[in-house]
């Protein structure tokens, strides 16, 4: 059964356990993404989390960490999202306390060395070249830009090259002392495990750290009287794109009802945009839609890659699809396979402890609430054909369109598509 508790300091503890398995994982989560930033920091949010691993107080040498966890065996990594950041390990169950050692050190301790710092500003630099040649990828920056603005929400989580190169020590020292706090930490521990012995652990590295101010982000604002595009130029066989409207926030509870209607339009192979794009018209190979839900801000978007001479006739049928939902109910079969695929896909991806502590941890850190798997097919289960066609006909309005491409699409060509009247 899951627990929570919360120390004197603040830090939330989560422990999932799942009896008889031969894993166990520990998640560190931190309110600090790079919707906590300012313009002149942007990208600070993910450096610092490549710094972590590059010496600590305990361990100072770069590379001294990922050797002890490679020892062990282990899967680790850590990710950096617009609302929060993480830091893992995977291990087999009877290497947890070394597990939870090791990360509690790279996020309590990390010095931030400045010579580390100069070698590493290459390294992320290299990983922002790397989306920028990653169309698919990078497109989706494009399209938060759009929809969001200039304005946390639409920047770019890595950063911009220019801002990476003038990132220092202070930057990082600042940062940590106002971000990673531990009222707005969590450590999530799931897998098989003693309960009593992990708390024991995560008492004595994590009930050390002293209460500060909590800063939380700026309000993300979503303002918007007319279709939103931009187009990035590139001379290439496909057009990347990305459409879709402002959605929902993680606390609206028509989430559930905005998540059904993502997965019938385009969740899976038996959806409507893959039998449409992909098996009728041959139009690409890959064509989707979803829907994410944020703090104080969401959205729903398609996104497919297509060869230039059918990417109008793509938008044109995507658009249709999106119109469908205003003027026809989604059938009782489909809808109940759409939901069911949802339900089987939860299931699935909650096989593994790492799996589950992402699950039980994703929604603490954004809403300091956690439902269980039960409770979540419950809502979805719930779901009815009205339901859908009251949320498409209130998101999907053509003042409220957005579009970002990639590849030989102008914003002329894009322009006169972009209705649903």
């Amino acid at each position: 059964m899951l627990k929570k508790k919360t120390l004197d300091n603040g830090l939330r503890i989560i422990l999932a356990p799942q009896k008889g398995g031969f894993t166990a994982t520990v998640l560190v989560l931190v309110e600090a993404g790079s919707e906590y930033e300012t313009k002149d920091i942007n990208g600070l949010s993910h450096f610092l989390e490549h710094m972590c691993f590059k010496g600590t107080s305990n361990r100072p040498k770069s590379g001294m960490i990922s050797e002890e966890l490679d020892s062990l065996g282990a899967e680790y990594n850590a990710f950096t999202d617009q609302q929060y950041t993480g830091y893992w390990a995977k291990v087999e169950k009877n290497k947890l306390a070394k597990a939870i050692d090791l990360v509690s050190d790279l996020y309590i301790n990390p010095i931030f060395n400045q010579e580390e710092i100069n070698k590493e500003r290459g390294v992320v630099i290299e990983e922002l070249n790397m989306y920028e040649d990653t169309p698919m990828r990078k497109v989706q920056d494009y399209f938060n830009s759009v929809i969001f603005g200039d304005q946390p929400a639409g920047w770019d989580v890595g950063g911009t090259k220019e801002v990476i190169a003038n990132l220092n020590r202070e930057h990082f020292v600042e940062y940590r002392m106002k971000h990673y706090v531990p009222q707005k930490t969590i450590v999530v521990v799931s897998g098989n495990f003693s309960e009593a012995k992990v708390l024991k652990d995560i008492k004595k590295y994590f009930g050390k750290l002293e209460k500060r101010p909590v800063i939380k982000k700026l309000e993300t604002v979503v303002e918007q009287s007319a279709p939103k595009i931009f187009s990035k130029h590139k001379e290439s066989e496909q057009d990347h794109f990305v459409l879709g409207v402002p959605g929902l926030n993680v606390f609206d509870k028509r989430r559930y009802a905005l998540s059904v209607l993502a997965n019938v339009l385009g969740g899976g192979m038996s959806s409507r945009l893959f039998k449409k794009v992909r098996d009728e018209m041959g139009a690409a190979y890959y064509v989707r839609s979803g829907a994410d839900f944020a703090i104080d801000h969401g959205y729903l978007a398609v996104s497919a890659g297509t060869g230039h001479a059918k990417t109008k006739a793509v938008i044109k049928a995507v658009l249709e699809e999106i119109k469908r939902f205003k003027t026809e109910p989604v059938p009782k079969e489909e809808l109940k396979r759409s939901k069911d695929s949802m339900i089987s896909s939860l299931v699935l991806g909650l096989e593994t402890s790492d799996q589950l502590a992402n699950f039980y941890g994703g929604q603490e850190i954004l809403s300091r609430k956690t439902a269980s798997p039960e409770e979540i097919m419950k809502k979805i289960k719930a779901v009815t054909a009205k339901d859908v066609q009251a949320i498409a006909g209130e998101l999907f309005k053509t003042e409220a369109l957005n579009f970002a491409s990639i590849g030989r699409l102008k914003e002329e060509d894009i322009k006169p598509l972009l209705t649903l009247d």
